[in-house]
């Protein structure tokens, strides 16, 4: 009964005490995932690749086998668990929120698992927000799917999930909350940002628990600096986005060339790039943070700087291209933070480079992130959640918007995620109407109040309406394979021998669907009913008809 209860509940659209604690929990089983998922990185880079360093005199053999045996493992992996299920990523789970509210199928959660486990291990330039996101999807969406929610409800529970992968990863809780809503869900409605929010901070408070209270980019720090170097931002905005626009035509282009190429022959042709490379430049490798910090503390000159910001670009257009498995959010970040190094070297006769560093590598960061993504707010949220500095917020807008103008206006440049998604055929936009019916579960719209006649004559039927007419009359037919149910109306007809009595055909629908399921079963004929079941398709618990229907689409809520 109390399960009952929560469903009835979280079906509405609106903030509840149930819906928040929904968040809490399905936050907290999406940070203990990623929590795991990231101790076995470590442990995998460590201990295993660590000792494949050992067993030789120099480093580059490990350099080149590194990538290879992570490969050869992931096809062992998406073969057992079968080649169909090897989509992952964020721009799958996008589709998956949009169109089968939140619900990742298990095996492609195995695969991204262990997948995003072996690349990042492995030195592949991804970043492991993409086994985040998905991780943190399927490890909440299940909570609601266990608990049979209704599916309005699983949705925002995924985007909990993902707001706490997020966090758990990058331990930046806002920029997740506003990466959820500007990239995945792309609405702002505050019954969804309050759980998201919940779930959010339960990912960061459980990652500083483990990992500490730091997050990896603290050892970028924003150093405010003279009015005059603003007229830069606007020109270092430009060239970012022109980066940016670069970059994802040359993903594109990759993903399109090798498309016909099997998906086997793919991974191994980007673990041979990524391990050649890495034997001549091994801190073009991996797309970690901390190897940024190692970098810059090193003092590179010019060349090396520029070399690696060029084989990261060239390293992750392969491996995001060729499908290892991995996120493009990290890559963006590292490239955004070189490039930002690399294009304040410019200003070495009026400024001291090494004390500007942090602060054009932080705008390099919300340049790239929003020119690549177009996600503007999530881009300025991010830099100044790692920053700890609000002053960060005016010269991020210098350099947000004219990458933004400069990549999406003169160089027709669009989202990552929506390019993959129109390359990989899965839809993710949705009708008003259809995004209107979706937040609300049957559960919440179904009436109760109705009366059943099992095979009883119509003359009963009729009597009854005569003495109840707002009442829901449901003739139940008994047959061997079941129960057919039909709605019992007046016939207000005009016609002259028109029967007193009309029946319409009753489909079933799970007590998990939303009112969008009913539009489509009625939207044909405008008129009748669905009952509704919950175990059993026999076992009728409520109806919804087509008024009941209307009457929420007009609803001001909505």
């Amino acid at each position: 009964m109390r399960t009952q209860a929560l469903r009835q509940e979280v079906a509405t659209p609106r903030t509840s005490i149930q819906l928040c604690l929904l968040g809490i929990v399905g936050g907290t089983c999406a940070a203990l995932l990623i929590i795991l998922f990231r101790l076995c990185v470590e442990w995998l880079q460590s201990s295993g690749f660590g000792s494949l360093k050992a067993w030789f005199n120099n480093e580059w053999p490990a350099w080149l086998l590194m990538p290879l045996i992570s490969v050869m493992v992931i096809l062992v992996i998406a073969y057992l668990t079968g080649f169909k299920h090897y989509r992952m990523g964020i721009p799958f789970v996008i589709h998956r929120v949009k169109y089968h509210y939140g619900h990742i199928p298990i095996r492609t959660t195995i695969n991204q698992f262990f997948g995003g486990m072996l690349a990042l291990a492995g030195g592949f330039v991804v970043g492991r927000e993409g086994p985040s996101v998905h991780l943190g999807a399927s490890g909440s969406s299940f909570l609601g799917q266990w608990l049979r929610l209704p599916y309005n409800s699983i949705r925002i529970l995924a985007g909990c999930g993902i707001a706490a992968g997020i966090s758990a990863s990058f331990n930046t809780p806002f920029a997740a909350v506003i990466f959820v809503m500007e990239v995945v869900l792309r609405e702002y409605k505050i019954h969804i940002f309050v759980p998201i929010m919940l779930a959010a901070a339960c990912g960061s408070v459980l990652t500083r628990m483990v990992f500490g209270e730091g997050n990896e980019l603290a050892f970028l720090s924003f150093n405010a600096f003279s009015e005059w170097m603003y007229l830069y931002l606007i020109l270092l905005g430009v060239l970012l986005g022109m980066l940016a626009t670069l970059f994802n035509n040359q993903l594109m282009r990759v993903m399109t060339l090798f498309r016909p190429v099997p998906m086997i022959w793919r991974l191994i042709l980007a673990a041979l790039i990524t391990g050649t490379v890495g034997t001549i430049l091994p801190e073009a490798l991996g797309a970690q943070f901390i190897d940024v910090e190692a970098l810059f503390n090193s003092d590179p000159g010019t060349l090396l700087l520029v070399a690696v910001l060029v084989c990261k670009v060239g390293l992750a257009v392969c491996a995001i291209g060729l499908g290892v498995p991995g996120g493009i959010i990290g890559p963006v970040m590292v490239i955004g933070m070189l490039a930002g190094a690399v294009l304040l070297l410019p200003l070495s006769m009026f400024v001291d480079v090494p004390e500007f560093t942090s602060s054009f590598a932080l705008l390099g960061i919300a340049g790239m992130l929003t020119a690549v993504l177009h996600a503007p707010l999530a881009a300025l949220s991010a830099v100044m959640e790692l920053s700890y500095s609000p002053e960060i917020i005016l010269p991020a807008m210098l350099v947000i918007v004219p990458a933004y103008v400069t990549s999406t206006q003169f160089f027709g440049n669009r989202s990552i995620f929506i390019r993959q998604l129109d390359y990989q055929n899965l839809p993710y936009a949705i009708s008003s109407i259809r995004e209107a019916l979706e937040k609300t579960g049957v559960l919440a719209a179904m009436q109760t109040d109705y009366k059943i006649f099992y095979d009883a004559p119509e003359k009963a039927m009729e009597e009854y309406l005569s003495h109840n007419p707002t009442h829901i009359v449901v003739q139940a037919s008994v047959f061997e394979i079941g129960v057919q149910y039909r709605l019992v109306q007046y016939n207000v007809s005009l016609e002259h021998d028109a029967h007193p009595l009309i029946y319409h055909e009753m489909e079933g629908l799970n007590s998990q669907s939303t009112l969008h399921e009913v539009h489509e079963q009625l939207k044909r004929s405008r008129l009748g009913a669905v009952y509704i079941y919950d175990q059993e398709p026999q076992d009728i618990i409520g109806v919804v008809t087509w008024s009941t229907l209307q009457s929420y689409l007009q609803k001001a809520h909505y």
